[in-house]
């Protein structure tokens, strides 16, 4: 396969805000209770540990949650912003010229993910949970050539929409648990 002439302007692709907002959501819903648990039953980790160990992992996630696709005439890049360590999440750069394929490979539950392989034989994830998906994978065709009629998001917004009900109800319960929890702490 080999990438066409056509221009395309630069274009930045951002992790979906529905998928954002939903795995924040759930972390908070998941972690916060604990400092009130471990203050009622006199846990052995104090909770001033356990919020410095949530709050470093809010943002850690927010940090994954900053990625963005950048595409051009020249590549695809997939980058984070200059305060996410390079350590941490680094991004990489694929010239469009060095895109042999499009794989797809298979998850543990049964999905599809696709990775760009290299004319070097490197792979690299295609990010799937990107706002205008279809936009970026027709950009994939025009620039290399390969036909990505099959190509599907991972997960399809319903999915998401559906956890973040169910992260809203959780919600709800851990305001009824933090109640609960410092009603126990004050007898």
């Amino acid at each position: 396969m080999t990438a066409t002439s056509t221009n395309i302007p630069k274009s930045v692709f951002r992790l979906s805000p529905l998928i954002r907002i939903t795995l924040l959501s759930l972390y908070i819903a998941l972690t916060v209770p604990l400092p009130f648990l471990a203050q009622a039953t006199d846990a052995l980790v104090p909770p001033k540990f356990l919020w410095i160990g949530i709050s470093i992992g809010f943002v850690g996630l927010y940090a994954v949650l900053t990625e963005r696709v950048i595409v051009d005439d020249q590549s695809i890049q997939v980058t984070y912003p200059t305060w996410v360590p390079r350590f941490f999440r680094k991004g990489w750069t694929l010239p469009w010229l060095d895109v042999k394929e499009l794989k797809p490979r298979s998850t543990g539950q049964g999905g599809l993910v696709y990775y760009f392989l290299s004319q070097d034989g490197k792979a690299y994830l295609l990010p799937m949970r990107v706002a205008g998906f279809s936009r970026l994978v027709k950009i994939v065709e025009t620039k290399t050539g390969i036909n990505t009629t099959d190509v599907r998001p991972l997960a399809q917004p319903w999915m998401y929409l559906i956890l973040l009900g169910f992260t809203l109800l959780l919600l709800l319960i851990d305001a009824w648990t933090i109640t609960t929890a410092l009603g126990m702490s004050q007898i």
